[in-house]
């Protein structure tokens, strides 16, 4: 297998990252390069879509395209408009929205054959609904191309425009995620331009809904390891996104995209990474997706199993 068939993303596993020291075992990922791999990556340019797998440099693409055969579709294009310190993707202003983009996620939703989509984007603050419209227009036409597909959205926090969001929950996807993404303290460092109390407000909002129109749908949430927070402060934040409503979080280790971006301040263990886990569990989370290599839509559709 050549090298420019590979993810720009793969490291060799067996060097150091960025002067780190090298990855520990438990973090070391088999490539798996097959046809199904192969398949996704070609109907995804066909289609110039973009996915969040690719962009975000995510270590499970291999087993998600190659195995599972499911991909995380990433609207609005591949430029953020936010200055996140752990994100690999780009930073300026996004070009206009593709009025097709919809309906391409769509037929790529059914080419693909998946039970359940996955649909995020970059931050979009220059527009004035942050792109909900979009976000809710591609919920529809995946339904409607799509029948029995069940949906999840993993959406920024469009400001805190309540509006915003309604119109996304009234779309009706089964699984409204958004993450949290670190703890409060390292918001500064790691999120700049956002706000630790207004992604709590965008989840309990969500989870009111959901009491309120629509009981089976599931809220979510996720954060990183590995950026600097201390043990107790993993547990509180767990705490937040539970007194706010959420259903199932995600805890995964944070690395380091490329040299430009925060450095990992140290790997967590398998073992540790099972007490969280079980502290997320006796907090009363109907599902805890915790270990090194868990991302927030690794093995999405187990939510709505």
């Amino acid at each position: 297998m050549s090298d420019s068939s590979l993810p720009r993303f793969v490291p060799n596993p067996g060097r150091p990252l960025y002067g780190l020291t090298p990855r520990p075992e438990w973090l070391k990922v088999r490539l798996v390069d097959n046809e199904s791999y192969r398949g996704i990556l070609d109907l995804i340019e066909r289609k110039s879509l973009n996915t969040v797998c690719q962009e975000a440099r995510c270590p499970n693409i291999f087993e998600c395209w190659g195995q599972e055969k499911t991909a995380t579709f990433m609207l609005m294009g591949d430029v953020c408009t936010r200055h996140c310190g752990f994100c690999a993707v780009a930073q300026g202003i996004g070009k206009p929205l593709d009025p097709a983009e919809p309906g391409n996620v769509a037929e790529a939703v059914r080419e693909l054959g998946v039970k359940h989509a996955v649909l995020t984007s970059v931050n979009r603050d220059e527009l004035p609904d942050g792109g909900a419209a979009h976000f809710a227009l591609t919920v529809r036409s995946v339904r409607g191309l799509n029948p029995g597909v069940t949906i999840e959205v993993l959406i920024p926090d469009f400001m805190g425009d309540e509006k915003a969001l309604g119109a996304v929950l009234q779309s009706a996807p089964e699984v409204l995620n958004h993450n949290i993404e670190t703890v409060p303290r390292l918001y500064r460092r790691v999120r700049p331009d956002a706000r630790y109390d207004r992604s709590l407000e965008l989840l309990s909002r969500a989870a009111a809904f959901r009491d309120a129109e629509c009981p089976p749908m599931k809220v979510k949430s996720g954060l990183m390891v590995g950026l600097g927070e201390e043990r107790d402060e993993v547990r509180g934040t767990l705490a937040d996104l539970r007194e706010s409503g959420v259903d199932i979080v995600t805890v995964g280790q944070y690395l380091q995209p490329h040299a430009k971006r925060l450095p990992i301040e140290r790997y967590y263990s398998p073992e540790e990474f099972l007490q969280i886990k079980s502290e997320g569990e006796a907090m009363g989370f109907s599902r805890v997706e915790s270990g090194p290599l868990v991302r927030s839509s690794y093995h999405a559709r187990r939510a709505v199993l």
